[in-house]
């Protein structure tokens, strides 16, 4: 039986560990951390994300509570609409990420994945290992880094060229549903640089983000939580923002974008903010990495030689590389035109989608994933 050690208990991380148990390896992931647990907030699962779940059997578990969405808003500073259904194709589901981790560590551990908490790995070899910081080797037909955006694993390997402060960032914060909240539908709205998103992902819980530049200092202190800076932005939120605790655990952290030069070296490979960290604005990092971590078991199984398996896998990690290069550059372009003015921030906007639904479906027409129909590749490239 074939082996697989994972660095990272995240949503790429646990993905890749059941795709792969599902595939009849045997599997273990390292966390870090002393509980497996996820950040308050919500998430958008996309079309992508959702075959994904459904190919390793933890797509019902994950949907049962979620808010399927038929209209996602897009607001300027007037609070016009700037868009219906953007980026929208086929199926759109918003839930707690809290609920999703937990429904994928219990689907990797009901598959007989074995997962180890405080484990931290700090460095990693080509030939396929692992090593934790107490010293001790991971071998392993295959290793994979899913560690994050500040990855050792990728880090060890050479493989960073760049770690991006975008100089933007955002709070996160889950509040108690009312009839105020939107029902089968989202709202993001801006505000010069300030964006705010009303995001229903449970029948009793709705996500709120608060997205502003890192010079923003009033809106960048959300921790303890004042709504007052935010009410001027956002007077029409009223209800939402002051539903926000003052002891919320949500805080601004900031957005960064990760270039690599390659996902792998040797039998060592790295998946989701390791190898594409992104800013949340398409609302594709999980969905991305969660396809990636499927994709990657697959075409690990599907041939004897591993090694030209992994090639293939690169060959399409470098076709997504190289289209997350053109949006980054977009998406600086964006955020400048954001402090000045919502509207003209919107047109960026909807170039940068094209080119993700262009990377999306380049891709997915290339390698499709047994049992996923082709309708995939024109869906959405969104997190």
């Amino acid at each position: 039986m074939k082996h697989v050690e994972i660095a990272g208990a995240g949503l790429a991380g646990l993905t890749a560990a059941s795709a792969f148990a599902k595939a009849g390896w045997s599997v273990r992931v390292h966390e870090k951390g002393s509980e497996l647990r996820e950040i308050g907030a919500g998430i958008f699962l996309w079309e992508n994300g959702l075959r994904a779940l459904e190919e390793i059997g933890a797509y019902d578990k994950v949907v049962e509570t979620g808010e399927w969405v038929e209209e996602p808003f897009l607001r300027d500073h007037r609070g016009q609409t700037l868009q219906e259904e953007w980026m929208r194709n086929e199926r759109l589901v918003t839930v707690a990420r809290r609920h999703l981790h937990r429904a994928l560590v219990e689907n990797a551990q009901d598959l007989g994945v074995e997962i180890l908490t405080d484990s931290p790995i700090i460095r990693a070899l080509p030939n396929g290992t692992l090593i934790g910081a107490d010293g001790t080797y991971y071998k392993a037909d295959l290793a994979i880094g899913a560690d994050g955006v500040f990855s050792k694993v990728r880090d060890s390997l050479g493989l960073r060229v760049s770690l991006r402060d975008l100089r933007d960032g955002g709070g996160r914060h889950m509040i108690a549903r009312t009839v105020d909240d939107p029902v089968n539908s989202t709202i993001e709205q801006w505000n010069g640089g300030r964006r705010i998103g009303i995001v229903p992902c449970a029948p009793d819980q709705t996500y709120i983000f608060l997205c502003c530049p890192a010079d923003d200092e009033a809106g960048r202190n959300q921790t303890p939580f004042r709504p007052d800076s935010w009410l001027e932005s956002f007077p029409e939120f009223r209800s939402q923002l002051e539903r926000i605790s003052p002891e919320t655990e949500g805080r601004w952290a900031p957005f960064y974008d990760v270039t690599v030069k390659s996902w792998r070296s040797g039998r060592t490979v790295v998946i989701g903010d390791a190898a594409h960290g992104m800013s949340p604005n398409l609302g594709q990092a999980a969905c991305v990495a969660m396809t990636n971590a499927v994709q990657l078991a697959i075409s690990a199984t599907r041939t004897r030689n591993l090694d030209f398996a992994l090639r293939s896998w690169e060959e399409d990690a470098a076709d997504q590389r190289s289209h997350a290069e053109v949006l980054a550059g977009l998406r600086s372009r964006r955020y400048a035109l954001a402090v000045a003015v919502a509207r003209r921030a919107f047109v960026a906007r909807e170039a940068l989608h094209q080119v993700s639904a262009r990377a999306g479906r380049d891709q997915l027409r290339r390698r499709e994933l047994p049992g996923w129909s082709s309708r995939v590749a024109s869906g959405p490239i969104r997190q």
